[in-house]
């Protein structure tokens, strides 16, 4: 039976002080020394290609982490875009709020300050690279709550033109809106509202109203409903006068009465007799002297004739009203 030996390599060196081969002993320290050499070699190298492979390359967990962060990028991006059209809806809707809603029920609109601040300038993507996780969601926070003030601000409003729109009816109805004397043919438009020649001075002088020439005795009308404030002469001027008190800032005057209908504190409606034309107090003849005042200011009473008036009627009326010619009063 044939058989297979592996024979251990032995190594020998010439020692010059016997003359004769010996055979080379290692000692215990040395091999320890080598093995342990070598493992630290191998570590040492081991740890150099980790290294130079990680930084190019990655490690799993950074590959991993680096595609999840371009996906939030992409997210973000996306989401900064929806925000920029909300946040143009909204200033839309602000606007609209502002400059026709509000100013249509006269409405003081609301300021700047009472509002939320307006959204930032979108983050662009480079600032956004820098971002953590922490600061990105912290900016995305922000910026939501910022326009939730906004929506909440913007839904108050609504809801007071909501109300504006329910109490729109009684607002018309306390909105001076026809003639004060019937003029059906636009005949009686004696003076309008501007400067005109005074008839007892013949100087050039503010005419507050307009005058409506008219038999002594012809009713005079309540043009909106209201309350009495003034009914009688108080000496100014005006005569046997009414002054009724509209409500929303509005006032009317009406002067000259031959004879007063109408008493303080009595709640009228448009269209009801308050007293008859005539030509009490300052005046030089028979006539309905009319007044509109808005928050204490005397206004043009011909931009209030819109409820009995057609577009052609209320042209001449105007052409009617602007002549310069002498008042009545």
């Amino acid at each position: 039976m044939k058989g297979w030996f592996v024979m251990k390599k032995i190594k020998y060196y010439y020692n010059t002080n016997t003359l004769r081969y010996e055979k080379l002993e290692v000692p215990l320290r040395v091999k320890l020394l080598r093995i342990f050499g070598f493992i630290a070699a191998a570590f040492v190298t081991a740890t150099l290609i980790s290294l130079f492979a990680f930084q190019f390359v990655g490690s799993p967990n950074e590959q991993l982490l680096r595609r999840q962060n371009g996906a939030l990028k992409d997210r973000y991006s996306e989401f900064n875009e929806q925000l920029k059209t909300i946040s143009q809806q909204m200033k839309e809707l602000e606007k609209r709020d502002n400059n026709v809603y509000r100013a249509i029920f006269e409405a003081n609109p609301i300021p700047d300050s009472a509002r939320a601040k307006e959204l930032e300038e979108q983050i662009e993507i480079a600032t956004v690279e820098g971002m953590n996780n922490t600061q990105l969601f912290a900016s995305i926070s922000n910026t939501l709550d910022n326009l939730s003030n906004r929506i909440s601000i913007q839904t108050k409003s609504y809801n007071e033109v909501d109300g504006l729109v329910k109490n729109k009816e009684q607002l018309l109805a306390h909105t001076p809106a026809i003639q004060p004397v019937s003029n059906k043919d636009l005949s009686r438009i004696a003076s309008g509202f501007g400067h005109r020649i005074d008839p007892v001075y013949k100087t050039i002088k503010m005419h507050a109203g307009l005058d409506f020439a008219a038999p002594q005795g012809t009713p005079i009308y309540a043009t909106a409903d209201g309350v009495v404030r003034t009914g009688g002469n108080t000496g100014n001027g005006y005569g046997n006068h009414v002054v009724i008190n509209h409500g929303y800032g509005y006032e009317t005057l009406y002067g000259h009465m031959v004879r007063v209908k109408a008493k303080p504190g009595e709640a009228v409606k448009r269209g009801e007799v308050i007293g008859w034309v005539g030509s009490t107090g300052k005046s030089t003849g028979p006539h309905c002297h009319y007044e509109v005042h808005k928050n204490g200011n005397k206004i043009d009473p011909a931009y209030f004739f819109y409820n009995d008036l057609s577009p052609d009627q209320f042209d001449r009326l105007l052409k009617l009203a602007a002549s310069a010619n002498q008042s009545l009063d």
